[in-house]
């Protein structure tokens, strides 16, 4: 694959730059985000809310995919890490609103935290954009 088929796209968020990632990346039929959380600039919406965390964060990397012309119907995998484990239902909830009719392979993780200890969900996705002319 020649580096003219890849392509990255920035977020503006602050661990970007701190650690060196795009938010997403096309490569060949592929697009890829990069955990993508709740967090818009320095601003985390919905604090304390796994529900509203869940859905800024999959709005979000909705856009990051919206930027290679594609929308929630060309997602077929999504991973959800979740930093606690009662915020299944929550997360699971936001989800559904935002896939029912996509179903696409679906991940849930708990794990121990996050960078920000306020933060509860983090949501990657990979998009499928068929034939891509190189």
């Amino acid at each position: 694959m020649t580096s003219e088929a890849v392509r990255r796209v920035q977020s503006g968020t602050p661990w970007e730059d701190t650690f060196g990632f795009a938010r997403a990346v096309a490569a060949g039929d592929r697009v890829l985000v990069a955990g993508t959380t709740a967090f818009k600039g320095d601003v985390l919406y919905g604090e304390g809310d796994p529900y509203e965390q869940a859905k800024v964060s999959l709005t979000s990397a909705l856009d990051a995919i919206a930027e290679f012309g594609l929308g929630p119907e060309s997602v077929v995998r999504t991973r959800i890490h979740l930093s606690h484990l009662r915020d299944v239902d929550a997360v699971g909830r936001a989800h559904k609103e935002f896939f029912d009719a996509v179903r696409p392979a679906a991940t849930v993780l708990v794990v121990e935290g996050f960078v920000d200890p306020r933060i509860l969900v983090s949501v990657e996705l990979e998009a499928y954009r068929g034939a891509v002319d190189s």
